[in-house]
């Protein structure tokens, strides 16, 4: 395990930019508009992945949420959790199960056997989720912004929780690019308009009362202007909002000789180049930053449709014929 903590710790010096956590732990309440709770469909056939843009395709359509997982739905899940006993609370920490990982003994790699990890730690600066009276709230005005110091473990044990799954990198890069060659996943070009990243701080700044500024609300460069700031759609071509910049977000895959999991998408700490739609970053699952979030993936869900309304809809039809 020390090793492990060890080999993260290295780790997080490509994760990050800035290892400066949030002072200020209320912030100016925005409504975006957008509902996090929604998804969009993903539709099977062929894309361009990577930067050499392989010739690449997915054979079955899936759903991704078309924002991050904001702090108030973390929470939300948090306390459903700790009701159904599926977490556990330690010294301002959260912890889960995890069943392990496959070990191949390979150099480098770090065996990751069955047992409790770290999901979060509430406690640490940083962390917009707090535990008062036994609930689990939101410090106020981050509810609708992405949840950050979220490890792998408390990311996939959040996609458990409701049957979901973390999207593998390919479904994220499919949702991100679309079936062109675009750069970002909003298009070709990028400034403060698009997104939030290292260029936007003094913008952002601006809006916030002159208080540090660091993650936006989900789904906030949507074409808005917020006072005398305007933003620009940054929805990829499936419209899912933020795939470049605000927080990284973790990976399902878990790689063959390697214990680390990936991200995509770069951060408000991070330079153009790391939003690219091929742009990756490493760490330990059980690294945790303030830069780091996750959104999930699942099977499409198909609506049944009632017995009495499938009855009038074949009825019709054979009206029409």
């Amino acid at each position: 395990m020390k090793k492990l903590i060890y080999l993260t710790f290295v780790l997080a010096i490509f994760a990050s930019c800035s290892t400066d956590v949030i002072i200020n732990e209320e912030t100016k309440v925005i409504d975006t508009g957008v509902n996090p709770d929604s998804w969009a469909v993903i539709p099977a056939g062929p894309f361009y992945y990577n930067m050499h843009a392989y010739a690449e395709s997915i054979d079955y359509d899936y759903e991704m949420m078309i924002t991050d997982v904001t702090n108030q739905q973390y929470a939300d899940y948090l306390n459903e959790a700790s009701a159904k006993g599926t977490i556990t609370i330690k010294d301002g920490s959260i912890f889960s199960y995890h069943p392990g990982d496959p070990f191949d003994g390979y150099l480098h790699e770090w065996e990751i056997p069955a047992g409790d990890y770290l999901n979060m730690p509430f406690s640490e600066a940083g962390s917009h989720i707090k535990l008062v009276n036994g609930t689990f709230t939101v410090d106020k005005g981050f509810a609708n912004h992405p949840v950050v110091m979220v490890t792998w473990f408390g990311a996939q044990a959040y996609a458990n929780f409701y049957g979901y799954r973390l999207p593998t990198e390919k479904e994220w890069a499919k949702a991100a690019r679309g079936t062109d060659l675009r750069a970002y996943p909003w298009g070709d070009e990028i400034n403060k308009h698009y997104t939030n990243y290292g260029s936007s701080n003094n913008a952002l700044k601006r809006l916030n009362g002159g208080n540090i500024s660091r993650t936006t609300p989900v789904g906030y460069f949507n074409g808005t202007t917020y006072g005398d700031f305007e933003t620009i759609d940054n929805r990829s071509p499936y419209g899912l909002y933020d795939m470049g910049g605000n927080v990284w977000q973790w990976l399902g895959d878990d790689y063959k000789n390697v214990h680390y999991r990936y991200m995509r998408g770069g951060s408000f700490t991070n330079y153009e180049y790391n939003l690219f739609v091929w742009a990756r970053n490493s760490a330990g699952p059980d690294f945790y930053n303030i830069n780091i979030g996750f959104r999930c993936a699942r099977d499409v869900v198909k609506e049944e449709v009632p017995v009495e309304d499938a009855e009038e809809v074949e009825t019709t039809d054979e009206v029409t014929e």
